[in-house]
């Protein structure tokens, strides 16, 4: 699993993390079951505060993306795992992007054109792994 970490970006460095995390099992670079590094030993590899790994590795379990089990570390959860209350999480958070895309005059197809272009291109990178 490759993180790259912007340190000029706007986005703090905890979300680049999860970001990244998340776009990794989308792509299928990381699967259900796999485990990540321990938060030092990330912490360590990326060059970043230890804190900053554990706040990102806590929003990925508030999610529901991962579970962290005392010893075992924290998991990658499977689809089954999650619940409706993901869904409603998701759809809260694409309510501001969504309310933006239209404010900016975007159309209905081109918000839907926009969401697929993504979707599909998460899919590509998932084919290359394969």
């Amino acid at each position: 699993m490759i993180i790259r970490i912007e340190p000029d970006s706007d986005i703090p460095i905890y979300q680049q993390i999860t970001n990244q995390i998340i776009e990794g099992i989308a792509r299928g670079s990381i699967q259900p079951g796999d485990s990540l590094p321990s938060v030092r030993a990330f912490a360590a590899d990326l060059g970043v505060n230890m804190h900053t790994v554990n706040k990102s590795y806590h929003q990925l379990e508030n999610k529901g993306i991962i579970r962290i089990a005392p010893k075992s570390g924290a998991v990658i959860s499977s689809p089954q795992d999650f619940n409706a209350s993901a869904s409603d999480k998701l759809k809260e958070a694409f309510k501001p992007l969504i309310a933006e895309s239209i404010v900016i005059g975007m159309s209905n197809e081109q918000i839907q054109e926009l969401v697929t272009s993504i979707m599909e291109d998460l899919r590509k990178s998932n084919k290359h792994l394969k």
